[in-house]
């Protein structure tokens, strides 16, 4: 008998626990207006600083989408799409715009507030959606951080080589790595001592980094633009033609795979506690850079593909080559040094945005409050800013993390797809009535369903894509996610944006554009990072389940209200 009620009381235990659990996750944060007294957090102890203007900003998200790709990756891609490459450009651009304007509206709503896509979906949809989004963006950082170090270390270590002293003289360990374990393994000295270098200077404060980022940005600017007018000369128009020598599906494939130069707009977000004027600057700053790119991509490759024949073009380094065939090797040395100027705004934006993500979750209780601290005197999060210096250096001091990057970007197209969401989501007109209702009949459900909808039709069309299917089943996946965007859009169940700020224009069309098409790149992913989103998820809802919902501080959005110069305390 006694056995007996045990195993109720183990049941009903269980049962209390796993409801605790599911109403945790749905709690989500109110959206108050910045103007609310109750809404606002003006004490400067725990604030970060605002000193970064426009222009930081666009150079902010300059210095973290070109990298060394823009020397590499033109030409990589152009060897198949040929001078299509510049279309392939294009429509990767033209995407990454409307996810730009998402990201723009949400800046403008958020417009003092650290967290970028995690405080978005905290607010649009529930607590353990935004945990998932950061999970899942944190390890594309952490990695990628680590990836970068250690290729930032084989540029410099090129670079120092073309020096006749030391060429030849450079162990492995300090440059591409020393392997041991069958690979496993990769011992590299100086990856570890450059992200050391650049956790310092994050650390001495935001007026500080942002100078650093600032002049590596305009250096590899310069020399991008020294590249183009240089090779401008040398264009030869007879290796244009034909423009798509391997016909539309070429472009299509290289604009899947180009995509991925244009991430970093989105680091711009996550400044909004520490820009000067937040809801005027950051859609401009998102946009700008962006705009900037897409200009600097297209003009290397109209270059790149003027002055060699396609089929002619290297796959290590295309350009440096192109031009070393045309007599003008010094371009060579710009090219690494540009590229190593890339690689270190990178890896510089990439170590900032870790950390402000780390500070919004500490806020919130999801981990611990270390993670909330700021320095008083270095306006800082010294703690987060450590954290994230010391995961990326154990992982590119010890492990082959190059080995790693077909798993990479599956939290970039997660968070973008998240936020394009999250501009539906919160124009619902119905929004309070998600409080209150336990059903799945108001408008705001009915909106959710239809944005999952178009993500599934949006992953179905890319597999079909992928695996080369019948034409049928892709134009059937495209027909279930236009349904569906319609339906969303004939509703006209919409409000107007909070406040005066940015209005991403033609809500829904644009978001939903821009989830079916995330998802559809997401689907070109290899298939081990499929694995890897599912296992990620388990885990961080696992992590979840024991730490975070006991923890989290699912309150009103808390605007931070930083001093804006030193003066001010």
């Amino acid at each position: 008998m006694g056995g007996h009620q045990g195993s109720t009381t183990e049941r009903l235990s269980s049962a209390t626990w796993f409801s605790q659990l599911c109403a945790s996750a749905r709690r989500f944060k109110s959206l108050a207006p910045p103007s609310s007294e109750t809404a606002v957090r003006s004490t400067s102890d725990d604030s970060l600083v605002r000193r970064l203007g426009l222009f930081d900003l666009i150079l902010l998200g300059v210095g973290a989408s070109i990298g060394a790709g823009v020397f590499v990756v033109t030409g990589t891609v152009a060897r198949d799409a040929g001078p299509g490459v510049t279309i392939s450009f294009l429509l990767a651009g033209a995407s990454c715009v409307l996810n730009a304007l998402c990201y723009a509206e949400l800046a403008s709503r958020f417009p003092a507030v650290v967290g970028g896509a995690y405080m978005y979906s905290y607010t649009a949809f529930n607590e353990i959606t935004a945990f998932l989004v950061f999970v899942q963006l944190m390890l594309d950082y952490h990695i990628g951080a680590a990836s970068i170090s250690r290729s930032l270390a084989s540029y410099a270590v090129a670079l120092l080589e073309l020096f006749p002293a030391v060429k030849g003289s450079i162990p492995l360990w300090m440059g591409s790595g020393q392997e041991f374990l069958g690979g496993f393994l990769s011992l590299n000295i100086l990856a570890p001592v450059l992200l050391a270098v650049l956790t310092v200077v994050l650390c001495q404060g935001v007026r500080e980094s942002s100078a650093v980022n600032s002049v590596m940005t305009a250096t590899k600017v310069v020399i991008v633009l020294v590249v183009i007018c240089a090779g401008a000369f040398e264009i030869d128009v007879e290796n244009w033609s034909p423009f798509a020598p391997n016909g539309f599906k070429a472009v299509l494939t290289g604009a899947t795979v180009v995509f991925f130069s244009y991430v970093g707009f989105d680091a711009v977000a996550n400044s909004a506690e520490e820009s000067k004027n937040p809801q005027r600057d950051l859609p401009i700053g998102i946009m700008g850079s962006l705009v900037v790119c897409i200009s600097l991509y297209i003009g290397v490759c109209l270059v790149l593909t003027g002055m060699v024949p396609f089929s002619l073009l290297s796959e290590d380094a295309p350009l440096a080559e192109a031009f070393s065939s045309k007599g003008m090797k010094f371009v060579s040395v710009l090219i690494s040094i540009g590229a190593v100027a890339g690689l270190t705004t990178t890896l510089l934006v990439g170590l900032y945005v870790q950390s402000r993500l780390y500070l919004g979750l500490g806020r919130d209780g999801l981990l611990p409050s270390l993670f909330s601290r700021v320095h008083p005197t270095l306006h800082t999060p010294l703690h987060s800013q450590i954290w994230c210096g010391i995961v990326a250096a154990v992982l590119a001091g010890i492990f082959n993390v190059h080995s790693l990057s077909h798993i990479l970007s599956v939290g970039t197209l997660t968070g973008y797809s998240v936020v394009a969401a999250c501009v539906v989501a919160l124009r619902l007109n119905d929004k309070k009535e998600r409080e209150s209702s336990s059903g799945w009949t108001s408008s705001w459900n009915e909106g959710v369903i239809c944005l999952v909808i178009i993500a599934c039709s949006g992953f179905s069309a890319g597999v079909f894509y992928r695996f080369s299917a019948s034409v049928i089943f892709l134009l059937l996946s495209v027909g279930v996610a236009v349904s569906a965007s319609a339906v969303l859009h004939y509703r006209r169940a919409y409000a107007q944006s909070l406040g005066s700020g940015f209005r991403c224009p033609g809500v829904p069309i644009v978001p939903c554009v821009c989830i079916f098409f995330n998802i559809f790149l997401f689907a070109q992913l290899h298939y081990e990072a499929w694995i890897r989103f599912v296992v990620v998820s388990v885990l961080a809802t696992a992590v979840y389940a024991m730490y975070g919902q006991y923890h989290a501080d699912s309150t009103t959005l808390i605007y931070q209200r930083a001093p804006e110069s030193e003066s001010d305390y």
